[in-house]
């Protein structure tokens, strides 16, 4: 007799439409009427809707898609407005913050003008919708750990767009928005302050993004690895005996010695995904405000050791006087 394996959710369970529990005085209405599909039931829940928007999610969408306006016109402008050379060139169009030069003051449009107003867009959006899932949470009577786990995310988005900008006195230390000048801004800001590799609050961000999915892997794997036997269903599982949580934490028990529980799993993969970004904004933080050279600091604190001198050494020309012997 073959087994049930399945990677995506192969049974749909599938019942009455509901447009979900009453909403209290002084919400909006939910939008849209719910509907069944087949394909999206593949992949998690059949029913589609209804959604709740609200003032505050329709504020954060419109000005999320001010930003995303701004930026997308500001590369279009970059290839002449030609829809080809946008689309071949994607990857490699910026919208770049100011010049250094500008410090904190405002520039003019061109100088990065634009670039300030659509991060203040984008900001405002992002800020809306923090405030929309925490309202929405507390209408349900859920737990605070989906608003503070996306705060630990916004933690690490404010410090390289405005915190770490104000400390070091120019705006123009900010992320530029783009696919490829994202990624080359990284590479230079760590060879800019001596290796971010050293930093050991990015060691720590490392750790917990590492220790994050290998948890989620392993939870995950282990409830598909047991869902012939019913391991979706947690509520049921977890108070009864010879049943797939019991199988599950069997295996663990004897592989490792020690066994998460159905609940402290998820506790564990949640701190450790909250902290990858509180650790890794704090490092962020740190570079360029309090460390000037993570080698030399970690050379000095005895985390590594210097470079071996195998070539002579090189006088600085500024401490010489010219004059040859």
């Amino acid at each position: 007799m073959a087994q049930y394996q399945n990677l995506f959710t192969a049974v749909q369970a599938t019942g009455p439409l509901h447009h979900g529990i009453a909403l209290g005085h002084g919400n909006s209405p939910r939008s849209g009427e719910p509907f069944v599909s087949y394909w999206l039931g593949r992949l998690g829940n059949a029913q589609l809707g209804p959604i709740y928007l609200g003032g505050l999610g329709l504020a954060s969408l419109f000005f999320g898609m001010l930003a995303f306006n701004i930026i997308g016109f500001n590369m279009l402008a970059q290839v002449n407005y030609d829809p080809i050379q946008f689309i071949r060139q994607l990857f490699w169009l910026a919208l770049e913050p100011p010049p250094p030069g500008y410090g904190l003051s405002l520039p003019p449009m061109n100088q990065g003008g634009w670039y300030l107003l659509s991060s203040l867009f984008l900001l405002m959006s992002v800020m809306l919708w923090w405030v929309r899932t925490y309202r929405r949470a507390r209408e349900l009577g859920m737990g605070m750990h989906i608003p503070w786990a996306f705060a630990a995310a916004i933690w690490l988005f404010l410090v390289l767009g405005l915190f770490r900008p104000i400390l070091m006195g120019s705006w123009g230390e900010a992320v530029p928005y783009g696919i490829f000048p994202h990624l080359d801004w990284t590479a230079a800001f760590s060879l800019r302050y001596g290796n971010l590799f050293y930093n050991p609050f990015h060691a720590l961000s490392i750790v917990f993004l590492y220790g994050a999915t290998l948890l989620f892997a392993m939870h995950g794997a282990t409830i598909l690895a047991v869902s012939q036997f019913g391991g979706e269903r947690e509520i049921e599982q977890i108070v009864d005996r010879g049943t797939a949580s019991e199988r599950a934490a069997l295996f663990w028990r004897w592989t490792m010695g020690f066994n998460a529980t159905m609940e402290s799993i998820h506790r564990w993969a949640w701190w450790f995904a909250v902290l990858c970004p509180l650790t890794g904004g704090i490092g962020i933080l740190l570079t360029g405000t309090v460390v000037d050279n993570w080698y030399l600091w970690s050379m000095k604190h005895g985390v590594v050791p210097p470079y071996p001198e195998v070539f002579p050494a090189v006088m600085d020309p500024a401490l010489s006087s010219g004059v040859k012997p």
